[in-house]
């Protein structure tokens, strides 16, 4: 079983990329289960999403404690003292970010992808909504999802021109994800 757990700021669109993720990974065959964990319900307020999936049925119900992937959508919360936590060995972290680590964040993250998604969102749609892109960088730093089942995923709740503008964002997120590996 895999487990990721999102980080962002109520807007920024955590719950519906956990969401879409699901969604992907329903269409490749995969048993997922995805959930959000509000704290105050109001914008910018942080917020926490979970995405669980396996090739067999999933029981566990509860938020996820030992992630194998943190996809962070506000870079702020890298200040976070309790983002790590739990964090399993070779994790994998996929950062909106406009600077690339000059240092290992933390001893169990074996492997990061960090893109700017912020900018790429703002020119491809107009607004600061980052998630699409992120799941664009988190298919091509995992290969744990096709892109082909991202952008898919991406018509199930966008149509028009406002899916064409987050289809773009999918796409520059997985070619303009920069890869860190740590040993």
């Amino acid at each position: 079983m895999k487990e990721i757990r999102f980080h962002g700021r109520g807007g920024q669109g955590a719950v519906l990329a956990a969401r879409m993720l699901a969604i992907s990974l329903v269409a490749e065959g995969k048993c997922v289960a995805s959930f959000p964990m509000y704290g105050f319900e109001r914008r910018g307020a942080p917020v926490v999403a979970f995405t669980r999936f396996d090739d067999k049925q999933i029981m566990e119900k509860t938020q996820i404690y030992n992630p194998d992937c943190l996809v962070v959508i506000d870079p702020g919360l890298l200040k976070l003292p309790t983002l790590f936590t739990g964090l399993n060995p070779n994790g994998t972290l996929i950062l909106n970010s406009s600077k690339v680590f000059d240092k290992q964040p933390n001893e169990n993250l074996k492997l990061a992808g960090v893109v700017n998604a912020t900018q790429i969102a703002v020119e491809e749609v107009g607004r600061d909504v980052p998630n699409t892109c992120l799941l664009g960088a988190f298919a091509a730093v995992t290969g744990w999802v096709g892109l082909q089942s991202v952008m898919a995923s991406v018509g199930e709740y966008f149509g028009g021109e406002i899916l064409r503008k987050n289809l773009r964002c999918v796409e520059r997120g997985y070619n303009e994800v920069k890869v860190i590996k740590w040993q």
